[in-house]
């Protein structure tokens, strides 16, 4: 399903999950219309993507004035695809999930 280098970047939640081939919500604040979607004691997971999502840098106040130097952190995102009970795939952060 993923490569080695992959495998190795992971959070240990989300290697976990991999490893297991399925995955079940980690809490009920998921909304209950997509939970219901999905098979309630194992979710199969077909795939897992590294997102970044690149930060921002402001050093010149004409585009944010009274923000100069303004800097918003890169953010790493783990999504993990999963398959419903009809076959549809619904891509989810890893932080809502937990092994099964």
């Amino acid at each position: 399903m993923t490569n080695r280098k992959l495998l190795a970047a992971m959070p240990d939640s989300l290697t976990a999950i991999v490893e297991s081939g399925y995955a079940i919500w980690a809490s009920d604040d998921v909304d209950a219309k997509l939970r219901a979607r999905f098979d309630s004691k194992r979710i199969p997971v077909v795939g897992v993507r590294h997102v970044r999502v690149w930060g921002l840098q402001v050093d010149d106040e004409r585009v944010l004035p009274g923000r100069e130097r303004t800097q918003i952190q890169d953010e790493e995102i783990w999504e993990v695809n999963l398959e419903a009970k009809n076959g549809s795939r619904y891509e989810v952060e890893s932080k809502l999930l937990k092994p099964a």
